[in-house]
């Protein structure tokens, strides 16, 4: 495995979620404070937030399509190989995985989270069974995989939970191990904007563990110019698409 060293070009240690440039309103908009997900301890009451909010992230990924819509922007970009490897980072509840299965019938999927319950409950459901996917606990800062094992790796919704140095680490091991890395993840409004969603989230927080999960995730979601240069960082060329309204996608690969 090659060793992750980050360029020169930008200083990333210390880089604001909004991009080397933010703007002072934009560095106020961030946080360094934990999601429920984010959270290693095995309390019952935190466990069962954490599996709240992957129920609830696996139900709005369904009811509003987005499940769908990220297969389609996965199956696009080996719309070329005839039996794509594909490599899921950061699976959660393994729902994408699932439906890339059921719309290509030759696609072989490894099914890949961090977080030992996550891979445990998929490893029990319907992908632990399937024959052409294999389900494993992997860092996706630190993949245990060949260099281009896979056609194409993905990771959806969870790259904001990263800290900068940690991001370009996956930018880099996902473009070791895979022609292409798929970075699909929330958007960055501009400042202004952002503050009015966040004003609208915040009172139901305390509330719905979702939503404390979701302002927390608007709070450390990347804008563009801190993805092109966590890119620059890696040493990985990036095209960017979508980002103010919908999910941001960054398809990434070795320069």
């Amino acid at each position: 495995m090659m060793d992750y060293m980050p360029t020169a070009q930008t200083d990333i240690s210390t880089m604001p979620r909004g991009g080397p440039r933010a703007s002072c309103l934009d560095r106020l908009l961030e946080t360094d404070r934990q999601e429920y997900l984010d959270r290693a301890s095995e309390r019952p009451a935190d466990v069962a937030r954490k599996r709240s909010v992957i129920r609830a992230l696996d139900w709005t990924g369904e009811t509003f399509g987005n499940h769908e819509r990220f297969a389609q922007i996965v199956l696009d970009e080996v719309a070329e190989v005839p039996d794509p490897k594909i490599l899921e980072l950061g699976a959660g509840h393994g729902a994408l995985s699932r439906k890339l299965l059921d719309w290509h019938p030759t696609a072989r999927l490894t099914v890949t989270d961090v977080a030992p319950e996550s891979v445990a409950a998929i490893a029990a459901g319907d992908l632990g069974r399937h024959r052409r996917a294999t389900v494993r606990r992997m860092d996706a800062t630190a993949l245990d995989a060949e260099d281009g094992e896979f056609d194409l790796a993905v990771f959806a919704l969870s790259f904001h939970h990263l800290p900068p140095q940690d991001a370009a680490r996956v930018i880099a091991e996902g473009t070791r191990a895979a022609d292409r890395l798929v970075i699909i993840d929330l958007p960055r409004p501009p400042a202004p904007l952002h503050m009015l969603r966040l004003a609208a989230m915040l009172p139901w927080a305390p509330l719905v563990p979702f939503v404390h999960d979701g302002v927390i995730s608007s709070l450390r979601a990347y804008s563009p110019a801190a993805l092109r240069a966590l890119a620059e960082s890696a040493g990985a060329a990036v095209e960017l698409r979508g980002g103010l309204f919908s999910p941001q996608v960054a398809i990434a690969s070795r320069r």
